[in-house]
């Protein structure tokens, strides 16, 4: 992990986080293995439960609520992503803007975003319940409502435009982007999840909706969409970045990069035995990481 991140210790407090959110209370046990308290988790609610008791304790949130079946992050690895941000942006004295694509109901890189680094944030999502959702976690926490901004993407076919006004800067832009290529990847792959965790595969512990787990194509095709539709932005964002779970897509994406002349690098990120990376680029001549 991040050396700035908070959750270098894998092990939780889980007495103290339940002190926060007492929801969480119900899904603490004994871990069989260790001696210590754990939760179950292939169970949503416990792993929501356990989210919103982090971004309390950790991140000073007044509340923070999930719709059922929609996507709950792993709060340890998304906080990862926002200080590599940091560390690509230029240490002046200035207010940081940023923009999250694909907010999510979950709104999490943009509370982050603030909450860490006091960035003002911009999220946009295409999906209206998720809009309404994200806006309803700011809305909960004053200081967050103060520097963020949830925008509703009405059209599906473009990522950046309608989004980013003529006027606009934001020094970065970030993004989760859905995985899978179908309704059905992401099933076989969650099915496959829980079998591993020696549940029956009814349900993605995870959660997720439509627009936030596949498109179209999957993860490959929207991020070269996504950098394709960046070179007419490229004045007005210093780095564009995004996750990319699938190390198999990196050498389509490196090629769209290079038919642009854009400038890029690629940050490996590890938590636990999951293994993903970051990939930034800019067409900024002082290209910095």
């Amino acid at each position: 992990m991040h050396p700035r991140n908070l959750h270098t210790n894998s092990s939780y407090n889980f007495k103290q986080l339940a002190l926060v959110n007492p929801d969480l209370e119900p899904f603490i046990v004994q871990n069989s293995h260790t001696n210590g308290l754990t939760i179950n988790f292939s169970n949503p609610k416990a792993v929501i439960a356990l989210n919103k008791a982090l971004l309390i304790h950790h991140y000073q949130l007044k509340n923070w609520e999930l719709p059922q079946g929609f996507l709950c992050p792993p709060i340890p690895s998304r906080v990862d992503y926002i200080h590599h941000v940091s560390d690509l942006l230029t240490k002046e004295n200035q207010q940081v803007k940023g923009l999250d694509i694909g907010v999510g109901a979950n709104a999490i890189y943009t509370i982050l975003g603030v909450q860490v680094y006091g960035w003002e944030m911009v999220g946009c999502d295409i999906n209206l319940q998720s809009v309404h959702a994200a806006q309803q976690n700011i809305d909960f926490t004053p200081s967050l409502a103060e520097k963020v901004t949830i925008i509703h993407q009405t059209d599906n076919a473009n990522i950046f435009k309608g989004i980013i006004q003529p006027n606009d800067y934001f020094h970065f832009t970030m993004c989760n982007p859905p995985f899978y290529s179908s309704e059905e990847d992401a099933s076989k792959n969650a099915s496959q999840k829980l079998k591993n965790l020696g549940k029956g595969a009814s349900e993605l512990n995870f959660g997720g909706q439509h627009s936030e787990l596949w498109c179209n194509g999957g993860e490959v095709l929207f991020l070269k969409r996504m950098i394709k539709q960046s070179a007419d932005f490229k004045t007005q964002v210093g780095y564009f970045t995004s996750l990319v779970s699938r190390k198999e897509n990196l050498p389509k994406l490196e090629k769209q990069l290079k038919k642009l002349k854009a400038n890029y690098t690629i940050i490996p990120m590890e938590h636990g035995n999951k293994k993903t990376r970051l990939i930034a680029w800019s067409f900024m001549k002082s290209f910095k990481y």
